[in-house]
């Protein structure tokens, strides 16, 4: 039932991708970093080391994804910003998993959450623009 139930969750998740607007995967991908922030979380506070790195590698995938779509040329100053902003964010998740340190992974939660609520916030017709410029 469990694995069933992982491979409908991901073929929705791949349908909802291939129609998705490059602002909505960027959505996605933060919301994405963040479950797996929590479930990193969760399993430090349940000493489950195996799930702790898995979704600590999870959700620094997810970061690295977020950093390596900056466009440095186009996004100037706030594009190098975003980059600080996830470096400090990966570096937090990597010191979460070396020292089982949940504030490090609250650290880097609060940051992905502050950029994600910034995400979230830019009006729909300035959609196109940020795929641009990101």
């Amino acid at each position: 039932m469990r694995s069933s139930l992982k491979s409908y969750r991901k073929v929705s998740l791949d349908s909802e991708i291939s129609v998705a607007s490059p602002h909505r995967i960027v959505q996605m991908m933060f919301a994405g970093g963040l479950e797996r922030l929590a479930q990193s979380r969760y399993a430090i506070e349940n000493k489950n080391m195996s799930d702790k790195g898995v979704f600590i590698g999870k959700a620094i995938g997810i970061v690295n994804g977020l950093n390596n779509s900056l466009n440095m040329d186009a996004g100037g100053e706030i594009a190098g910003n975003l980059s600080q902003l996830y470096d400090f964010i990966i570096m937090k998740a990597t010191e979460a998993n070396l020292n089982n340190d949940v504030k490090a992974i609250d650290d880097a939660v609060s940051v992905l959450r502050t950029l994600k609520e910034g995400w979230d916030a830019i009006p729909q017709d300035q959609h196109n623009l940020t795929s641009e410029a990101s």
